[in-house]
């Protein structure tokens, strides 16, 4: 069972093609076929290589890949050097193969407890709302979340069940006491008012900034969360590919048409401090009229509920199948 319904097998003695640009460490995408046996690769401004059960694009000079249709924006661009395509070494290990193979994650526990973290609360409203203000509908979502995991027979801890200011510090403490456990951190966008989507964080990885900001000096130092790198990256792309599974999905009368905006790399707070697999979701954009009033809507809150719990389910089966 895997994240992306994807098995493969680990190669023993695999000699990867490498090549250092710039300091950093790259890998040949051919090397990359290769080894997960990607059984066609096809070259052009998209790059794609196809097994009958995944196709994955990338766009070279970008930072744009997709695998099964989902969007993960690499650490760092995709590289065009003689002839050969590169991928750096790690968006290899801390993306690529986490994803294609979970379960060789190797910090990856067993958990029954979901530490779930409705973002702001109390005086701190969070993004402005056409409707309700983004405190108002983390906590809703949460306690949909709550309770159809405990349904499930899961611990659930909430960081805030009511309409409290609790501090950043404090829901680091609070996940931090669960060392067999997940975490997921709920919130809105706002902002741009034509801005759309959902988008989903992990903590960046050693020497990756802040999504749209440049390198500083402390983005070299390991933060507390990048123990749980690669068991954060899966658990991101269970939850991330099933919202828009669940919400976009015709057959089952949910056609929110909602926009992936992709999973992406942040040092928030709470996932640079947090010691367990920990991701931030942002299901959607309170300052754009027409997807306001999507989440507004109790059909969206159930629906995306539903998908946040049954990502719960997939990533623990794909990485504790082992």
């Amino acid at each position: 069972s895997t994240l992306l319904g994807l098995t493969f097998v680990a190669e023993a003695n695999f000699k990867w093609e490498t090549i250092k640009h710039n300091g950093l460490d790259y890998v040949t995408l051919r090397s990359v076929k290769d080894f997960y046996y990607f059984n066609k690769i096809k070259y052009g401004p998209v790059i794609t290589m196809e097994t009958p059960e995944v196709a994955l694009e990338v766009r070279p000079g970008t930072q744009r890949c997709r695998m099964n249709g989902v969007l993960f924006i690499l650490s760092h661009p995709v590289l065009e050097r003689s002839g050969r395509y590169l991928l750096s070494r790690t968006d290899l290990n801390k993306l690529i193969d986490p994803v294609m193979r979970p379960t060789y994650i190797y910090r990856a526990r067993h958990f029954n407890t979901v530490v779930i973290d409705p973002g702001h609360g109390g005086k701190d409203s969070g993004g402005l709302g056409h409707h309700e203000n983004e405190k108002v509908y983390t906590l809703k979502i949460a306690r949909l979340i709550r309770d159809i995991l405990d349904r499930q027979g899961y611990r659930v801890v909430m960081t805030r069940d009511s309409d409290v200011a609790v501090s950043l510090a404090s829901r680091v403490r609070i996940a931090n006491k669960y060392p067999d456990a997940i975490f997921i951190s709920i919130h809105f966008n706002a902002g741009n008012s034509r801005a759309n989507g959902i988008e989903t964080f992990t903590v960046s990885p050693v020497g990756v900034p802040h999504m749209g900001r440049d390198v500083r000096a402390g983005d070299f130092r390991t933060v507390p969360g990048n123990v749980m790198d690669s068991a954060s990256i899966a658990l991101a792309t269970a939850v991330h590919s099933r919202a828009l599974l669940y919400l976009n999905s015709k057959s089952a009368g949910n056609d929110f048409d909602i926009e992936d905006r992709g999973i992406k790399r942040a040092r928030y707070n709470v996932l640079t401090g947090i010691k367990i697999p920990a991701i931030l979701f942002e299901g959607g954009f309170l300052s754009n009229r027409s997807e306001a009033t999507k989440v507004h809507s109790s059909a969206y809150q159930k629906t995306l509920a539903i998908a946040i719990a049954r990502a719960v389910d997939v990533y623990k089966k794909s990485v504790t199948s082992r």
